[in-house]
């Protein structure tokens, strides 16, 4: 059992406790203890018990539980409360904007029990005759409750991955030489899946029966079979026969407004056609072979015979790591072990970006710890060179706009990354005006997942992205892709109009672990959609190049001190 799943644990039951109103200095040790053993750098599974009994959070109580679920798996008073619990209230943890207090109220004073029956209180108006619950909390939980039903079975690029080489080796274990391989969304690369999909060349009366054989039972939808999996993609089978098997492979992949062009530029409708593999239609379109992931883009043919042929901002591309964390903030390492495992990775350079003050929920960092997180970088940049770590900080974006330090503070970083963290229910004219004052300050120099996003779980407030692009161009600012797989903010489809303003994109993992490097590989997946170039993506810079550019743009915003 890995420590995250311990911790979720230890969440799971504080939160149940709180919504039976059980006692709250419990609950309130088990979300600590919850807390602090997500933050271990080490598996507890791989330690012994002396090594980890007594550790912060960990008294003898939670060490005796811990104990108990390294040892069976399960904790025996979570299950009594989730046995005492009805399902639905648990599913109410869900729900954004609704925690174990107002659950409580829901469940014993509304007598609901049911994310449809809150559902339809709202619609009755009924929460707003309860305390806690005004009009605005009725609506937000409402909002939320609709935007959780409409992502069921969706999963991010990321989770889905897994499932499509696992289903891949699968049916061709099964299929044989009739299978042909992935196909739709999976195959262009999309942020969001619901079905993994797959050609094979059978047709569909065929497939539905060495499916059963299997196990299998589908949807069936003419050539196309769906097959619902339990907490997974669903598997989409496609059927198509030897010769029109390229029409077919070009059609399941998509994407609508692609199809259309390529028929266009074809004078034939793909499903009338017989071609073998895809290469003869893009040869009878007079088109070069366009990749999966580049086909949403290639239909502006100016903008893609521009950046089609230069270098991308691939994972090979990527010289260093911006924007990450430590533990002088939230992050699960120290600087030293940042830096030292960003220098085994073969990067060049290290941008340490820790909270800032305001972020108290997450270790912000005072005045007097900025100015000693600033000396340990010294200390460790005159033995580490010739790779360099950089002083920079993830500055709050405050409710009025500026940036969460004085300016005599701001002017010690190398760079500032600006971000908003708190009070994200904004109409557009207030994120509009918080964003453009931040981006106006001369020491923003990347304004940080501009939406505040999260994929399938929270939509980004609302922007004028053009105008947030516009002002960027105007300032020297550069736009963060933030590669957490849940984030991916900007948006790739803005990526476009940004190159046209001649605006830098920063591909960052925003890493709060050594692990989280990894996930520069999604930002990199979500670029390379937008054709990206390397030339054009900040974190591919060489050192000495980034050191070049950060010293010409801050003589430029005049903060250079």
């Amino acid at each position: 059992m890995t420590n995250e799943s311990i911790a979720e644990h230890f969440d799971l039951l504080s939160k149940l406790m709180d919504i039976h109103a059980d006692n709250s200095f419990k609950s309130k040790s088990y979300a600590n203890a919850a807390f602090q053993i997500d933050r271990l750098p080490q598996q507890l599974a791989e330690l012994d018990k002396k090594e980890w009994a007594g550790l912060k959070g960990i008294g003898a109580n939670i060490a005796a539980k811990i104990d108990e679920l390294l040892t069976t798996g399960k904790l025996t008073v979570l299950d009594e409360y989730i046995a005492k619990t009805p399902e639905g209230v648990i599913e109410f943890l869900r729900i954004k904007g609704l925690g174990p207090k107002k659950i409580h109220t829901v469940w014993k004073e509304m007598e609901i029990e049911s994310i449809g029956e809150l559902l339809y209180a709202c619609n009755e108006n009924r929460l707003v005759l309860y305390k806690g619950f005004g009009e605005k909390t009725q609506q937000n939980v409402k909002d939320a409750i609709l935007f959780m039903m409409a992502q069921q079975g969706k999963f991010l690029y990321q989770q889905a991955e897994a499932f499509a080489l696992l289903y891949e080796q699968k049916l061709k274990d099964i299929f044989k030489e009739s299978f042909i391989g992935i196909t739709g969304g999976m195959r262009r690369h999309d942020d969001i899946i619901s079905g993994i999909d797959f050609l094979i060349a059978l047709p569909a009366g065929d497939i539905v029966n060495i499916m059963q054989t299997t196990g299998h039972h589908c949807n069936h939808e003419a050539d196309e079979l769906v097959y619902p999996m339990e907490n997974a993609p669903s598997l989409v089978l496609h059927s198509c026969n030897s010769s029109n098997k390229g029409s077919r492979l070009m059609m399941t992949t998509g994407h609508e407004t692609f199809l259309k062009w390529v028929q266009q530029k074809t004078g034939t409708t793909l499903e009338d056609t017989s071609y073998e593999n895809e290469e003869e239609i893009f040869k009878e379109a007079n088109l070069p072979f366009i990749l999966p992931q580049h086909r949403e883009t290639s239909v502006d043919e100016n903008y893609y015979r521009k950046y089609s042929t230069l270098q991308q901002a691939d994972v090979s591309s990527i010289k260093a790591i911006i924007h990450s964390h430590s533990k002088w903030s939230d992050g699960s390492h120290s600087l030293e072990e940042m830096a030292m495992a960003a220098k085994d990775k073969g990067f060049e350079y290290l941008v340490i970006s820790d909270h800032s003050k305001a972020a108290t929920y997450a270790g912000g960092l005072s005045v007097e710890r900025v100015f000693q997180q600033q000396e340990e970088i010294d200390r460790l940049n005159r033995s580490l060179a010739p790779f360099k770590i950089f002083k920079s900080i993830e500055c709050d974006i405050l409710g009025n706009g500026q940036l969460d330090y004085d300016d005599d503070v701001l002017q010690s970083f190398d760079l500032v990354i600006a971000s908003v963290h708190s009070s994200l229910k904004m109409s557009e004219e207030k994120a509009m005006q918080r964003l453009l004052t931040a981006i106006e300050n001369p020491y923003t120099v990347i304004l940080g997942h501009m939406t505040g996003r999260l994929l399938l779980s929270r939509n980004g407030y609302p922007i004028d992205h053009k105008k947030i692009i516009d002002a960027c161009a105007a300032n020297n600012v550069v736009i963060e892709l933030n590669a957490h797989p849940r984030r991916l903010d900007i948006d790739w489809t803005w990526i476009p109009y940004a190159l046209e303003k001649e605006v830098l994109i920063s591909i960052n993992p925003d890493a709060h672990s050594i692990e989280g490097f990894d996930d520069i590989k999604y930002g990199c997946i979500a670029a390379e959609k937008a054709l990206l170039p390397a030339a054009s993506n900040l974190s591919s810079f060489p050192l000495q190049d980034f050191e070049q550019w950060l010293y010409d743009t801050r003589v430029m915003k005049g903060t250079l001190g």
